[in-house]
């Protein structure tokens, strides 16, 4: 006999399943706005009762990404209407929409975290300027070590830092967007230690030098350097991946 708890779990494991592969195949395309998702083929698809796929389906529904139609079923929504600052719609689409995503994210960065860093220079406290310098520190010696995933994880820690410490609410909760954005990196091929690595670790260092030093002005510019030139680093690969594939 199956206990209480024990099926409690069993049904969030098949929950967790059936909103990834939805969740994914919505946004690679497989399903198309306007169509109806079935709940009976996606339950014997599935092997789920209804109520693990109405669950489900309500977690894409808060997603923006679906929306029940009365006497009609659950409908897939278009792209404009998704909450894109998920974590998990960054997730999906850096699994198939990866180079469109960053670049749009980095454009949007561009406007936010310079500005994030002038604060930062301007509130934080010298505990906090320090945790900035060492993230940097730690870049720079991953770099140095080829050590990828080290290297992301102090990336990671560098903008949340940043984005948190500026003293503004709203700043501080997009860190969550941006950390889950940069660990999109470890589904892509070339993962993140490049021949574009070395000249980011030392942008990054730049950027902490001048939060620790309380220079507004050259936080600003560090930070809008260092995601400018992350953003052309990503076209360039756009369009060659582009070339190759054509």
């Amino acid at each position: 006999m199956t206990a209480v708890g024990d099926e409690t779990w069993r049904d969030r494991g098949l929950h967790a399943r059936v909103v990834n592969a939805l969740g994914q195949e919505i946004v690679d395309g497989t399903y198309a706005p306007g169509d109806i998702l079935n709940l009976d083929r996606l339950s014997e698809r599935f092997t789920v009762s209804r109520s693990v796929l109405r669950e489900a389906l309500r977690v894409l529904q808060s997603l923006g990404m679906v929306e029940p139609r009365q006497r009609v079923g659950t409908q897939v929504l278009p792209r404009q209407l998704w909450d894109l600052f998920s974590p998990q719609i960054i997730q999906w689409r850096g699994q198939g929409d990866y180079f469109a995503q960053m670049r749009e994210m980095l454009e949007l960065r561009l406007g936010i975290e310079p500005v994030a860093a002038r604060l930062s220079a301007r509130l934080m406290t010298t505990e906090e300027r320090e945790a900035v310098a060492r993230a940097a520190a730690v870049m720079v010696q991953s770099d140095q070590a080829q050590d990828g995933r080290r290297y992301l994880e102090a990336d990671v820690d560098f903008h949340t830092l940043i984005l948190q410490g500026s003293g503004n609410a709203v700043m501080g909760h997009f860190a969550s967007t941006v950390a889950a954005l940069l660990r999109t990196r470890e589904q892509e091929k070339r993962f993140t230690i490049t021949e574009y690595t070395p000249p980011s670790a030392h942008r990054h260092n730049d950027l902490a030098e001048a939060i620790v030093a309380g220079d507004e002005d050259a936080a600003y510019s560090c930070a809008y350097a260092t995601l400018e030139a992350t953003l052309t680093e990503f076209v360039q690969e756009s369009a060659d991946a582009n070339s190759t594939a054509g």
